[in-house]
């Protein structure tokens, strides 16, 4: 089960391995939790006591956020050093130790909750994922996130999806066009506004459109658009969408997308769309059960 890789202790105290929205989203978590001292820690543990510490797992999964978390710890007191056990995307059993710790004890006990919130949080995201991805395995298919993230989180929980073995679809609004129902009613049609975004679209952006019938299949083929989702279709006609496509002289690239489970995903992969999108790997998964325990001095 486990894949498990080191990084030397001569790293550990490194806060570049994140970026500066992530330390942002630490140095708030830290202000929510300690606000102005840990005064249980301050009161009971000497300020010149040392410990040492492992993360270990409780339930078996797929690791992410590792990064996020050490940085906690650093970012209390940059004399913790780490030493990384199982990597991003690494999967681990119950009772493996994911990451050591060692350093100043009062920077330890103070961090532990944020750190864990951190890991526990993106580990259930790469785990779900995983499941998903594991799901499709041999249909070609591959499995996207959506924009269904936690506020501010984004970045890390994207990261965590690519752990999982997952793809990234677009960042936000910005890097990619996705023309919904409500531009298409504003616009007046599918036509128009395909025709809209190529007069405006100097950056060379992507253009996705959502479609739910057949008949707004056969408008967005004739708009001749590059990526087309497939919205909360059943299996037949998700089928039938793909062979009408598939009939194109340059086929778009074909999305399924809506009430995706797992127990479902693997038929609508059969279907032979080239993407899911799957919300729930985000929205809804469950954080992985991990925990920090006291190993000696």
């Amino acid at each position: 089960m486990k894949e498990q890789t080191t990084v030397d202790e001569r790293a550990a105290a490194d806060t570049t391995i994140v970026d500066d929205a992530t330390l942002r989203l630490i140095d708030l978590a830290l202000e929510e939790d300690r606000g102005p001292a840990d005064w249980t820690t301050r009161w009971i543990v000497p300020a010149r006591t040392r410990t040492r510490a492992e993360i270990v797992a409780r339930s078996d999964g797929t690791i992410a956020g590792v990064a996020a978390a050490t940085a906690v710890f650093h970012r209390i007191d940059p004399g913790v050093v780490y030493n990384v056990r199982a990597r991003d995307g690494a999967l681990v059993a119950a009772g493996d130790v994911v990451c050591a710790l060692s350093g100043p004890a009062r920077a330890i006990l103070t961090g532990e909750r944020v750190a864990l919130n951190f890991l526990q949080r993106l580990s259930g995201v790469a785990t779900l994922t995983r499941r998903f991805v594991h799901a499709v395995e041999g249909t070609g298919a591959r499995i996207l996130d959506t924009r269904k993230t936690t506020p501010g989180w984004r970045s890390l929980e994207k990261a965590a999806v690519r752990a999982g073995g997952g793809v990234n679809h677009r960042k936000g609004l910005f890097d990619a066009i996705l023309i919904k129902d409500h531009h298409i009613a504003i616009a007046g049609g599918l036509a128009e506004a395909v025709a809209s975004v190529r007069e405006a679209n100097k950056h060379g952006l992507t253009v996705t459109v959502e479609v739910r019938s057949a008949d707004e299949l056969e408008d967005a083929l004739r708009a001749g658009v590059d990526r087309i989702l497939l919205d909360n279709m059943d299996l037949d006609a998700l089928q039938r969408a793909v062979r009408t496509a598939r009939h194109q002289h340059q086929p778009p690239v074909l999305e399924a997308s809506g009430n995706m489970t797992l127990e479902r995903v693997r038929a609508v992969a059969e279907t032979g769309v080239d993407f899911i999108s799957v919300g729930a790997i985000t929205h809804s998964a469950v954080a992985l059960d991990l925990s920090l325990r006291i190993v000696g001095d």
